[in-house]
Formats: structure tokens, C-alpha cells, sequence
């Protein structure tokens, strides 16, 4: 392929922009994302193919596979256009009335449209689904519209205009002021000003500096960083050229974690289509501008979600944080210079350029500017990934958006920012989300994981569950965190056995106060946080599991003791027929009956008992 120019640019951007007004065709846009694949989008697409080439509507149907669409609750799921009308949960047996009625007699085929789950009416547009109607996208905005391996594609978007206006019509001190007029911080969870960052990496001096992306992103239910790479890798690069061009750097490395096949996959061909056409490599648009990018993966530690440890991994030796300063602006990789953003903040950066710093800005609040990517998952309807403004509350984010709690349960926490974050109680949920106001409430934004929590979690053993996690991802070189996190943990698997004791909560506190103050690495330092907020809020929870011996949510297995209520049991079986290890014996019409000697306690028939017979 031959290299760009910035007219080629303009040409390509208008050849195939007319595809995504969407006139002169049905295009049919499946989910390419993992979540999609996972429940089967490349069979749907497959089978959709053969129909449509059966019924002869090839050169008037087209199919495109997107990246993430976001709405992950709902697929393989399927918009399409002229029309946006969005499909879910698409089976393969539904392909020849998708085929027939939609595309051929013009009729939306009602049972695979949206169902709101308050009204209960089919919401046939995407853009009327409330999932989608309070979302702000600009790191998402090219989310489920163009075939995430395509740069066609990505230029028809405006793509690469970013580069070219910091390339050929900027200085360094130009880019820089405006990120600082945006005021974006990182959104990998530290929330510190990029402008600045970059700024004092601008001024180091030194005749070889770096520009790296964490794409790492080890949180326990965070998946935004893998989801943007998998629908807009170019987004990610267009970033890192202009922070490459603000620094003066040469050379880029995204640091991706191998369990990302399809996000390395997308990125790599993104990466090489970028150097075929001009846009990466030597004299970027004829600017005179060089800078190339490469991936770099990484083994799943998640330590080396700290920048420092991130850039000891890259040097091939093993990830551990070293103290600060010296920080990376001054000497980072290679003791070279170094910036370091995650995916969302690079995937921002070339519309900051294109619209400037104040149209970035004037989204958010007075210091936590522009929007936010979240990843919902946990006891929340509408599981999936969604930008809002900074500012939007909890409760918009998991009642609007998210859709509420399942099966009519109550919310009781959600956990903010990974394991090294906190629980928010209910009383809470009117807290706008921004680093400032979500730090007030214990908790920090982090990188964007929201895990939501019903009635039924059990904050003790939830405490316990992220305390693992910590721990046993701790690098282990420093002391507080290496014992003090598994002294944690012991303590509360203690608790949660029932043999906590009542000095238990107070040694827990005075732990955590010890790790939060003398650990080497914002990891470690915030690493008792579950603990901590959990203890904040739901101290009673710990007492009753300490006094009482008893989880009032019914998960502690060993604080429990399971019995059949004669009087509530249908007689029904079900019970019966789950049961993994035959301890429950019942006959036609009549009440069961659990073996307690057999019972392994793995809580199936409670869960699954529709009469809430099981005590």
C-alpha cells in the first residue's frame, strides 16, 4: 500500500463515509467483541451469510463485525441500519426470519427487539434503549460502527485528523496546552493530570524517551481497556503518535496482557496497516515526525498495573515498583524519559486535538473533566460497558443505565475501582462519580471496574474474596504488603469459618492503618481498602459473624446448617435434582428431607428452591 498524505486522508474519509450514513445498503453490524463471541456471534454471523447468499441479497445486505457493541448482557446481539434497529440474544434458528421478514418484507421481527424491563415494551431503536440513551461516548464513539480492522473504516470517522493537526499544524507546547485546557487526568485509576505528566516529560532532557500504554487492566470484573482495543485499536494509536510528537519520543510499547488473543490480534493488524499506510513508522504524513509502536505482552501480574513495575517487565526483568522519585517523566524505562497512560486516556487524546482542549472540558465537573468508561458486572441487569459523563451518580449508572438488581432483590454495595477500591452502601448511591466526591465515600475510581452487590452478598466473605485477590497478587517486595495483606486474609478466613474473635476488628484496623503508610507502591498502600470500607459500613456484618457465629446473607458454608421447611416446600423436587452430591431424599408429593452428614453445603438448592423452603 502506498503512504498517506493528508489529502489521501480527505479522499478516503469521504469514500467511505457514505457507508456509515447507511444508504446505500442494508448493513447488518453483529458484536465482535469476546462477550459476543463467547455466546456465539461468529456462528450467528456464519449462518446470516449463508441465508442472506441463499435468498440472493448479496450487493444489497452486508454484514460487518464490529468490536464490542457494550450492551454484553444482551448478545450475540445486532444492530441494523437504515433503521437502528437493535436485536438481541440471536440464536441461530432465528437467521431465516431475521432474512425473510426484516430484510425482505421490511418488518422488524418483534421478539428479538429490547424488552425494558420496567414498561415491558419492545424498544425497537438502540439509541431509545435506555442502555444506550444516557451514555456520552467519545473514547466509545466508534463502538459497534465500523470493523475494528479496517483503517478505512476508522479514517471515514475522522480518523487519523488528530495526528495530522499535531503533526503538521502544532508544536509540542501546542498538544500539551491542550490537554491541559482539557483537563483530562489518567484514567488508569491514579487520576493524575496527562498534560502535566507529559509536560515534565517534555522538558527531561535526553535523546531517546518512550511513550507507553498500559493495556494491562488486571481488576477482578474490569474489561475496558480490552473491549476499546478490540473496537477501535487506531483510536489507541492516534493517541500515543501525538503524546509521542508532545515529548519528542521515537518509540511506544502497549503492554497488553496475553489473555487479550482478540485485543492483541486487532491491535497487531492495526498496528501493521498504520506502518503500510504512512501513518506509523519513518516521516509520519510527510512531517518529518518518526514514531513506531510495539506490543509488548505481558504474563497477568497485577502488580504490573503500577507504571514502574510495568516498565521493569518490559526490560525483561521481573515486575516490581521501585521507590519515587526519580519518577518516570525524568527516568522511567531504560532510565530514559517515560509516559505512561492507559487505553482510555490515549483513546481520547486525537478528538482533544481535532475539537480542543475547552470542548473536552465542558463535559464533567469542575475537576474531573470529560467522560468515564465503566465496566458493570455483578447483580446488575444490564451488564456491559458504558461512558457517562463525570459527575453522572450511582444511581443513574446502575438503575438508568444499568437496569436495577435481578430477580426484584435489593442493591446492598458496589465496589468501586477493583480490589484496591471499597464498597458504597445504599445510602450512598446519589454520590456523583468523580475522583473527589467517590474518595469522600471510601472508595476510588480506579480504572473503572463497577462490580454490583445484591442483598445476598455477604460482605464479609466479599472482603475476604478481594483480600485474596491482593494478596496473593502481591509482588512481595515489601514487607507490609507481602505479610500484612496475608495476615489480612487470615484473619478474615478466620471469620468467616467462625472462629473469629471480637480483637479480630481492631487488629484488622490497626493492619490495615500500618500497610496504608509504610507500603512501597500505591498498590500495596491500597491494598487493605476492602477491609477497610467494608468495615466502614458493614461492621455489624463482622460482628454477627464473630459473635453470633451466623452470615445474615447465608454464604459463610461453615456458619450455615441447611433444613427443609415442611410447611413452605411444594414438594416440587427441584431441590432434589440438583443436588451434586445426593443428600437430599424425597418421593413424588412429599416434603424433602436433607442428609446433613452427605450436605457439602455448596448452597445449589437454596439458590435454586423457588418457595424459599430451604432454611
Amino acid at each position: 500500500m502506498s503512504k498517506l498524505t493528508v489529502e489521501n486522508l480527505k479522499q478516503i474519509k469521504e469514500k467511505f463515509a457514505h457507508r456509515l450514513t447507511f444508504k446505500d445498503k442494508t448493513y447488518l453490524l453483529i458484536c465482535g467483541g469476546t462477550g459476543c463471541h463467547a455466546t456465539g456471534s461468529i456462528k450467528v454471523m456464519n449462518a446470516l451469510q449463508e441465508e442472506i447468499d441463499a435468498k440472493g441479497l448479496n450487493g444489497k445486505a452486508e454484514i460487518v463485525e464490529t468490536g464490542c457493541n457494550g450492551f454484553c448482557a444482551v448478545g450475540p446481539l445486532m444492530v441494523i441500519h437504515p433503521g437502528d434497529i437493535f436485536y438481541q440474544k440471536i440464536k441461530i434458528e432465528d437467521i431465516p426470519e431475521i432474512v425473510q421478514k426484516h430484510l425482505i418484507d421490511g418488518k422488524p421481527v418483534e421478539k428479538l427487539l429490547y424488552k425494558d424491563p420496567v414498561t415491558k415494551k419492545r424498544i425497537p431503536k438502540q439509541n431509545d434503549i435506555p442502555f444506550f440513551a444516557h451514555q456520552m461516548p467519545r473514547a466509545l464513539r466508534n463502538k459497534g460502527l465500523i470493523n475494528p480492522e479496517s483503517i478505512d473504516d476508522y479514517i471515514s470517522r475522522d480518523g487519523y485528523q488528530g495526528v495530522a493537526k499535531a503533526l503538521l499544524e502544532m508544536q509540542p507546547a501546542d498538544i500539551i496546552d491542550q490537554m491541559k485546557r482539557s483537563g483530562m487526568r489518567g484514567r488508569g485509576g491514579a487520576g493524575f493530570p496527562s498534560g502535566l505528566k507529559w509536560e515534565f516529560a517534555s522538558k527531561s532532557q535526553s535523546d531517546i524517551k518512550y511513550v507507553l500504554c498500559n493495556a494491562d487492566e488486571g481488576d477482578p470484573g474490569a474489561f475496558m481497556d480490552r473491549s476499546l482495543l478490540e473496537a477501535d485499536p487506531h483510536a489507541v494509536l492516534e493517541g500515543m503518535v501525538i503524546a509521542a510528537k508532545a515529548i519528542d519520543a521515537r518509540k511506544g510499547y502497549v503492554y497488553a496482557r496475553t489473555e487479550y488473543p482478540l485485543a492483541i490480534k486487532r491491535l497487531q493488524i492495526a498496528i501493521d496497516t498504520a506502518k503500510q499506510r504512512g501513518l506509523l513508522g519513518e516521516d509520519i504524513l510527510g512531517s518529518g515526525f518518526s514514531f513506531d509502536v510495539e506490543i509488548y505482552q505481558g504474563a497477568g501480574a497485577f502488580v504490573c498495573g503500577e507504571e514502574t513495575a510495568l516498565m521493569r517487565s518490559i526490560e525483561g526483568r521481573r515486575g516490581m515498583p521501585r521507590p519515587r522519585p526519580p519518577f518516570p517523566a525524568h527516568k522511567g524505562l531504560w532510565e530514559k524519559p517515560t509516559i505512561l497512560n492507559n487505553v482510555e486516556t490515549f483513546a481520547n487524546v486525537a478528538q482533544i486535538m481535532v475539537h480542543g482542549g475547552d470542548w473536552y472540558a465542558a463535559a464533567g465537573t469542575k475537576n474531573s473533566k470529560g467522560t468515564k468508561v465503566f465496566a458493570m458486572s455483578g447483580d446488575v441487569n444490564n451488564i456491559g460497558l458504558v461512558e457517562v459523563p463525570m459527575g453522572t451518580s450511582l444511581r443513574k449508572l446502575i438503575y438508568d443505565i444499568g437496569g436495577g438488581i435481578p430477580k426484584k432483590r435489593k442493591f446492598k454495595a458496589v465496589q468501586l475501582g477493583g480490589p484496591s477500591g471499597g464498597c458504597v452502601p445504599e445510602q450512598y448511591l446519589d454520590t456523583p462519580v468523580d475522583y473527589e466526591e467517590i474518595a469522600k465515600v471510601g472508595a476510588i475510581m480506579g480504572s473503572g471496574g463497577v462490580i454490583v452487590m445484591d442483598e445476598n452478598t455477604c460482605m464479609v466473605d466479599m472482603a475476604r474474596f478481594f483480600m485474596e485477590f491482593i494478596q496473593e497478587e502481591s509482588c512481595g517486595k515489601c514487607t507490609p504488603c507481602r505479610e500484612g495483606t496475608r495476615r489480612l486474609l487470615q484473619i478474615l478466613i478466620k471469620i468467616c469459618d467462625g472462629h473469629g474473635e471480637p480483637d479480630d476488628i481492631r487488629h484488622m484496623e490497626m493492619l490495615s492503618d500500618v500497610i496504608r503508610e509504610t507500603a512501597l507502591c500505591g498498590l500495596g498502600q491500597t491494598g487493605p481498602n476492602p477491609v477497610l470500607s467494608t468495615l466502614r459500613y458493614f461492621r455489624n456484618e463482622f460482628e454477627e459473624h464473630i459473635l453470633e457465629k451466623r452470615c445474615p446473607a447465608k454464604r459463610c458454608v461453615n456458619l450455615l446448617k441447611f433444613e427443609i421447611e415442611a410447611e413452605l416446600c411444594a414438594k416440587c423436587g427441584l431441590c432434589f435434582k440438583v443436588c451434586p452430591v445426593d443428600a437430599i431424599e424425597w418421593k413424588k408429593k412429599e416434603v424433602a428431607r436433607i442428609d446433613q452428614e452427605k450436605c457439602i453445603k455448596c448452597l445449589t438448592c437454596y439458590d435454586k428452591c423457588k418457595f424459599g423452603a430451604i432454611m
